[in-house]
């Protein structure tokens, strides 16, 4: 099974070099990496520009900043995979997961698989506000989706591509999340969920997350559970 790794970049300058190498070197045979530098204004684009043309990296860019999801709307025409998982650049995601995550699918058990970072294996400790708040925007997901999620705002979702591929998606920021979700659950998908490690980031390390975006997911899961 062929995986597609999509990587929205948006100034990660000190890590997108090493994430690209961890992808490479996660345990999966056939892969292809696509990244999308989401216009950044550091020195993502000259450290991108250093790697060798390669087959498995296909390297995209926005000439204008438009959000997490639009940089996963881009990429999702030139997906060739048999799955697609999104990873982000900031290195709090592990691609030695990719395996784990893949066998259901390679069993064709799922549909698709979400990576809990809250579901029995160690982590290192988040804040409370963060967990709480990811509980939070889960529990509201699961009671507007009739799923039984412990992460519904995880990174690692991995889906059939032919599934992926046909979806019409609209979020541009972090709302693809529920986004994602809400419609999965509506095409009767099924879904795994399996426990993953997590590294959190901090604020002062640059995580991009606010309290903004929750009040917005909270929207964001009425919008694509009830009303579209």
């Amino acid at each position: 099974m062929k995986l597609s790794v999509i990587i929205p970049v948006y100034n990660e300058e000190e890590t997108v070099l090493e994430i690209i190498s961890q992808v490479r070197n996660c345990g999966v045979k056939d892969l292809e990496i696509i990244v999308v530098n989401d216009c950044s204004t550091d020195g993502t684009e000259a450290k991108l520009a250093t790697l060798p043309p390669a087959a498995d990296l296909k390297i995209l860019k926005h000439e204008v900043n438009k959000g997490k999801g639009a940089a996963i709307r881009t990429a999702q025409a030139n997906v060739t995979g048999d799955a697609v998982i999104i990873q982000d650049a900031d290195l709090e995601y592990s691609p030695t997961e990719f395996p784990h995550l893949i066998r259901p699918m390679e069993a064709g058990e799922a549909d698709a698989v979400y990576g809990s970072r809250y579901s029995g294996r160690e982590i290192l400790v988040d804040t409370f506000w963060h967990y709480t708040g990811n509980k939070i925007l889960t529990t509201i997901s699961n009671i507007c989706s009739n799923l039984h999620l412990t992460d519904m705002e995880t990174c690692y979702k991995m889906i059939r591509a032919d599934i992926f591929k046909e979806m019409t998606l609209e979020c541009n920021r972090f709302g693809f999340e529920p986004e994602i979700t809400a419609k999965l659950s509506k095409k009767r998908c099924r879904i795994y969920e399996m426990p993953i490690a997590y590294h959190a980031r901090s604020f002062d390390s640059g995580k991009k997350i606010g309290w903004k975006d929750g009040v917005a997911a909270i929207w964001y899961i009425l919008k694509y559970n009830w009303f579209c």
